[in-house]
């Protein structure tokens, strides 16, 4: 029995989830009451008097803020993530121009701030195309933002497998796609899980920026409350907490599927 509670205090295998067991609960359940409870006391000390009656009255604006970011995110986690894989790719193709294409995508778009590419972007070569939907223009910035990331995060997952698998799968007689098919991708896959969850989970945050050029997501649904009500607190607590509500789920999920892939090499 001594023992038992003793696993539960303490994990011999810092590479695994904590046990399952009523210490394990209660150490949660405290770490949790101490964080309640700074924030209480920091919040107590503005000697604030929160009206959430009036944020009360504008909330199917929060919810479709909500709703407007989880479609932005949804199309720009899909666009981006293909976006990476063709720039992960480009990266480590024998055809110049392509290679070169790649690395300057990477480099000006990580090198640069998100903010700056939004306005160039919209103001400028969205305008000069005629492309005047700022929600289209809106998921396309972003996707072109993470998918410089997700470029660099698939690249260097190809880049950490050994020499010697590449060599092997070659004397299989495997062709480039089936190499990368059997071989390098399942293994690649894997090591990037956490890199690209944490990724992911920054995107949807980010697109919080698209604000600046009035797409009508969370975070402007939030500031117009705010200026309708004047109740700063009461609208951007509800924004914080709903941020949380979606991304959680992405780092949860990732972590299931780190358990389902894991294998030995």
């Amino acid at each position: 029995m001594g023992k038992h509670w003793y696993h539960c205090f303490l994990r011999e295998n810092t590479r695994e989830a904590p046990p399952r067991c009523p210490a394990s609960l209660l150490n949660a359940l405290l770490v949790g009451g101490v964080l309640l409870t700074l924030f209480a006391f920091a919040f107590s000390r503005l000697e604030y008097d929160f009206h959430w009656h009036g944020v009360w009255a504008y909330r199917s604006k929060f919810l479709q803020g909500l709703g407007m970011t989880l479609v932005i995110s949804f199309f720009s986690l899909f666009v981006s993530f293909i976006l990476g894989l063709l720039f992960a790719l480009g990266q480590k193709s024998r055809i110049l121009p392509l290679y070169f294409l790649s690395r300057y995508y990477v480099e000006i778009i990580r090198g640069t701030p998100l903010l700056v590419q939004i306005l160039v972007f919209f103001y400028v070569i969205a305008n000069a195309f005629h492309v005047h939907n700022r929600y289209v223009t809106g998921v396309m910035i972003l996707s072109l933002f993470a998918g410089a990331y997700i470029s660099e995060i698939i690249r260097a997952g190809i880049d950490s497998i050994g020499q010697t698998q590449w060599e092997t799968g070659r004397s299989l007689g495997l062709t480039r796609f089936q190499l990368y098919r059997f071989i390098i991708f399942p293994q690649v896959f894997k090591r990037i899980l956490p890199p690209l969850a944490g990724q992911l989970v920054s995107l949807i945050k980010d697109s919080s920026l698209l604000s600046i050029i009035s797409v009508s997501e969370f975070t402007l649904n939030a500031q117009e409350v705010n200026a309708y009500t004047y109740s700063t607190l009461e609208s951007y607590i509800p924004l914080a907490l709903g941020y949380l509500v979606i991304t959680y789920p992405i780092s949860h999920w990732s972590k299931k599927l780190e358990k389902t892939f894991a294998y030995e090499t």
